[in-house]
């Protein structure tokens, strides 16, 4: 008597491609995809004059170490606007990018002591609920750094939360 043959199985394409070594194939590419976006979302771009990440904005941060800790990095824009009221038009000066650092209000202490800021400029950005900014080397005695009282200003919105993100407006506060 003779034994009936197996049947061969056949895989895709033809019996070219087993149902193993294309699971196989499809992790690879999966995860390589997963790794291409995560090295190429994360990696801090050495082209300065192309912001593409937050890590570029922080490394770019005037005092970057005290500006994490005790603030937030920020692209600082200075610009000037000039009317006239006859006849009615504004004029805006081309628009100057400068790296950035907002304070949290209870961390003034650290312009302070750096006698950057007084009491009195304390005093009064506080009585306007406000906080303050600079841009340049606080550690630098030389006077470059520049310091602002700043008000925050969210009548526009966060464009970029996503409905549903679990992080609050009251957490943005600085």
């Amino acid at each position: 008597m003779e034994k009936p043959e197996k049947p061969q199985q056949k895989g895709l394409l033809g019996g070219a491609l087993t149902y193993t070594t294309a699971a196989i194939l499809a992790t690879v590419f999966i995860v390589g995809i997963g790794l291409g976006m995560f090295f190429g979302s994360y990696t801090p771009s050495s082209n300065l004059s192309s912001v593409a990440t937050r890590v570029d904005i922080e490394q770019a941060s005037p005092n970057p170490e005290i500006c994490l800790q005790y603030g937030a990095s920020a692209v600082t824009v200075d610009l000037r606007a000039f009317m006239t009221l006859n006849p009615f038009s504004v004029f805006v000066t081309q628009p100057r990018m400068v790296p950035g650092c907002v304070m949290r209000s209870s961390n003034w202490n650290i312009l302070q002591s750096r006698n950057l800021i007084n009491g009195e400029q304390m005093a009064e950005c506080r009585r306007r609920m406000n906080t303050f900014a600079y841009t340049g080397d606080i550690d630098k005695a030389d006077g470059s750094a520049r310091i602002d009282c700043v008000y925050q200003n969210d009548a526009a919105g966060n464009l970029f939360r996503q409905a549903g993100s679990s992080t609050s407006p009251e957490n943005d506060r600085l």
